[in-house]
């Protein structure tokens, strides 16, 4: 078994300073650049993405900052908007680099617009830790400097169709008698979630009567959803974003569409119990990380008190995005620490053998720079809260079937 020491900032006698987001570099000052989601259809996400990369950064520089080769260096995180566009966020990392000369970069929000991105820093040498590009293709690319502490997108939902076939046996029908209709949007990260559900359906022996691609502008799903109410699946997996999954609440309730399963991602990040209230009852979502898991460090503590922490300094619960962002930083400044140098090759290669767990979990990466550590979680909304209910062993709570 593998054993993962715990994340530690390194602490020095000067402390105080709040993280930097522009202007010119301090003195020993670690740089890292971002190019983030400010605005366009990701800027939800971008947003928690960037408020758990600024939480992390805060908590390390009032801890002293990262200690490299004895002397005490402080984080400064240099920002652009990259307008959810992935060729603007391409022109932005370089931008980074060149311009601004930031030593390491922090991944924008998508896997768009992380495979966009990557390229450039690969062909700069300049690592980067990204936290919500979850594309299965982005690790198929050879990419020396791109490591990411999420689990890859094709694990999503996965969970789902194991609970569904679970159920199934339980009720005393087989696997196979299970029926799924999927609702996909047409981007890298969600055909990447689909790929992971047809596959595990097909080892089950399951049928796909729907397999709907959603496009980009996710306005309406109701085609899909007359198809579900004519068919009635078993289950019913939704995959398209924070828009994507406050469209499915919202039409399926207003279309008045039944269906005794629903999983979907990004439902935190969709804030469907605060939009929706009792038409969420009962959905289940995917998710990287949740406040009940039994992960900690010595930096935010337990996954709670990591919560309690974002919820009083940005007022809101904290979506897993914001959970895995704050990650990122936690690794860019165990490697930096233990590479005792801001030599780029010397911070890839201490990347490389990383093993540490943090509040967010174990993070471990394999020769391809995907975590290997860490699994999903499944949410299920009860009585407007989300409760764990899968894998078995992280449950918070005992799933409510059919919905």
């Amino acid at each position: 078994m593998l054993h993962f020491r715990k994340f530690a900032a390194a602490t020095v006698a000067a402390a105080g300073l709040s993280i930097a987001v522009a202007g010119a570099a301090q003195a020993d000052t670690i740089r890292l650049g971002s190019a983030i989601s400010l605005t366009g259809k990701y800027s939800t996400n971008g947003a928690h993405t960037k408020n758990g990369y600024d939480l992390a950064a805060k908590l390390l520089n009032d801890a002293g900052g990262v200690m490299v080769g004895g002397v005490a260096h402080k984080i400064e995180i240099v920002y652009y908007d990259d307008e959810s566009t992935p060729a603007r966020g391409a022109q932005l990392a370089e931008r980074l680099i060149q311009q601004d000369g930031v030593q390491f970069l922090l991944g924008p929000y998508s896997s768009g617009l992380t495979k966009a991105i990557a390229p450039v820093t690969e062909n700069y040498g300049v690592p980067m830790v990204e936290a919500n590009g979850a594309s299965r293709s982005l690790f198929t690319q050879g990419y020396k400097y791109l490591f990411a502490v999420l689990s890859t997108s094709e694990q999503y939902l996965t969970s789902a169709i194991a609970l569904a076939a679970e159920i199934a046996e339980k009720e005393g029908k087989k696997a196979s008698d299970v029926t799924i209709a999927g609702a996909f949007e047409n981007d890298p990260f969600s055909q990447d979630v689909r790929a992971g559900v047809l596959a595990d359906a097909e080892k089950f022996g399951m049928k796909v009567v729907i397999d709907d691609k959603l496009p980009p502008e996710l306005n309406d799903m109701s085609a899909t959803l007359t198809k579900v109410k004519a068919l009635k699946p078993d289950v019913l997996v939704v995959s398209g974003h924070s828009k994507g999954a406050a469209l499915a609440i919202r039409q399926l309730s207003e279309m008045g569409v039944q269906v005794p399963m629903l999983a979907m991602t990004h439902c935190d990040a969709a804030d469907i119990i605060g939009q929706f209230g009792a038409a969420a009852e009962g959905a289940l979502c995917a998710s990287q990380w949740a406040p009940s898991l039994s992960y900690s460090d010595n930096l935010f503590g337990s996954a709670a008190d990591f919560a309690k922490l974002f919820e009083d300094t940005y007022g809101y619960a904290p979506p897993y995005q914001a959970a895995e962002s704050a990650a990122a930083v936690q690794v860019f400044a165990d490697a930096i620490g233990r590479a005792g140098t801001l030599e780029a090759n010397a911070v890839r290669d201490a990347l490389a053998v990383t093993e540490i767990q943090t509040f967010y979990g174990n993070i471990k990466f394999d020769e391809t720079g995907k975590n290997i550590a860490k699994p999903m979680v499944l949410y299920q909304v009860q009585d407007g809260e989300f409760q764990v209910v899968a894998p078995t062993k992280w449950a918070s709570a005992k799933l409510r079937y059919p919905r």
